[in-house]
């Protein structure tokens, strides 16, 4: 269950509670109203118990029993029974309220025989009155002797308005939240990808709110593979531009100098090899992007990762060697593990290349392989004496078309190292860049051994 269905939950019992409870005051209301009719004196069987004992004494015993009757009670704290003489003062010389006094002078005179009121007459002819002011009364029970019951229909209208209004409070709570999603998405519908609802949401904590998370995650993700549809649409278009210019340049020169016709065709093929080379990294990208994004992977193999290496490494050094470099290979032992080969081999494969294109001639390019035992995985790690990257752009590498400003021109699209990014993560894994402290950069690979 989730928090949602608590909230829901919690809202309809604090409705019931709200109802018993108004239910209960009214019900309680009806029975003092009955049993304390008058709110100036206390009324019921004890009231009538305590009067009606007090007269008695007076009447038999005269003043000083019920004198010593009442300090008997005042020390108790129980009964605070007022006796006044005609003049209105009390027998213990107590201030009377005055509603009380006048109310109890009524009830004497009206009724016949009052129950919470007596007067007695003693013999020497002297008259007291006695009664008991609310005031005795517990403080709340004091407090609702002054409030009057309403008639059942305005119990009903209430709990009607009651029902009401904790109904529309949470269909708010719950409808809000759901607008403020329906106005995104129609918003993220039109291509206003900068659309976020976790702002609107606050900070609720439930499954809606997860569910705008979500979205705005969702959102994101969009957001930056528009952007970088539109930047690759952008750098493609640009690394076409060139050799198509220099096609046309060729086609124009053998058409105006047919003796260097040869020269063009020669130049036609180097660019259209070009082309086709971008072209073809390009489908690889895109292959590798769907393929992170969920895609279809090509068939799995089972092939030593350390023998793997060791023939990327040597083949680069056999192409190193004519350009006054080398590569060295480090790793010893078997590694057996279920990959993608093509995939993983361009991925080292390219790296290499990367690192041989920017190592400082004479100098050595480092590579070794290497398990690690916790999480299990293999560790490439390609090291190379360039020039290194700045750390602002250390993940900035492996983007698409990107080339370090540091680096030597050449004639690669910047293609390399964003595909073998690719081709590491559809495994699973991860790549990152880190610059040498003696000099030069240092590309770490971890494939997951499944």
């Amino acid at each position: 269950m989730g928090r949602l269905f608590w909230k829901f939950f919690l809202s309809y019992w604090a409705a019931l509670l709200v109802a018993v409870f108004g239910v209960s005051a009214a019900a309680w209301l009806y029975v003092l109203a009955e049993r304390t009719p008058d709110l100036s004196l206390e009324a019921g069987p004890r009231a009538s118990f305590i009067v009606s004992s007090a007269a008695s004494t007076l009447r038999h015993g005269g003043l000083p029993a019920l004198r010593e009757l009442m300090d008997d009670w005042g020390r108790n704290g129980t009964v605070r029974l007022f006796v006044t003489d005609s003049a209105g003062r009390d027998l213990l010389d107590r201030r009377v309220p005055p509603d009380a006094l006048s109310r109890a002078r009524v009830l004497v005179e009206t009724e016949e025989e009052p129950s919470i009121v007596r007067r007695v007459r003693l013999p020497g002819g002297d008259t007291y009155l006695l009664f008991l002011p609310t005031a005795t009364l517990p403080p709340l029970e004091r407090f609702l002797t002054g409030v009057r019951p309403a008639p059942p229909v305005v119990l009903l209208v209430t709990g009607a308005v009651v029902s009401l209004a904790f109904g529309a409070l949470l269909a708010w709570y719950v409808a809000r939240p759901i607008r403020h999603l329906r106005a995104a998405f129609a918003s993220v519908s039109t291509g206003r990808f900068e659309t976020r609802v976790a702002p609107l949401i606050g900070r609720r904590r439930d499954e809606v709110a997860d569910l705008g998370r979500d979205f705005d995650g969702m959102v994101q993700q969009l957001q930056a593979l528009t952007t970088a549809q539109r930047s690759l649409l952008h750098d493609v278009s640009h690394e076409l531009r060139s050799p198509l210019a220099r096609l046309q340049a060729a086609i124009g020169l053998a058409r105006q100098s047919p003796q260097k016709l040869e020269a063009s065709l020669d130049r036609i093929e180097a660019e259209v090899g070009r082309v086709d080379e971008l072209v073809g990294q390009l489908l690889t990208l895109s292959r590798l992007e769907a393929t992170v994004a969920g895609g279809p992977l090509e068939r799995a193999e089972r092939i030593d990762l350390v023998d793997l290496v060791a023939s990327v490494a040597a083949d680069a050094h056999f192409e190193a060697q004519a350009r006054g470099r080398a590569v060295a290979f480090t790793g010893e032992g078997e590694l057996v593990a279920e990959v993608r080969v093509e995939l993983l081999h361009r991925a080292v494969e390219n790296v290499v290349r990367n690192a041989i294109q920017h190592t400082e001639p004479g100098t050595t390019v480092e590579v070794s392989a290497t398990r690690q035992p916790s999480p299990a995985e293999l560790l490439v790690t390609v090291a190379d004496r360039g020039p290194g990257v700045a750390e602002a752009e250390l993940e900035t590498i492996f983007e698409p078309f990107y080339r370090g400003a540091q680096g030597p021109p050449g004639r690669g699209f910047g293609l390399g190292l964003a595909i073998a990014r690719r081709a590491v993560e559809a495994h699973g894994g991860r790549v990152r860049a880190a610059n040498r402290p003696d000099g030069g950069l240092v590309i770490e690979m971890a494939v997951p051994l499944q």
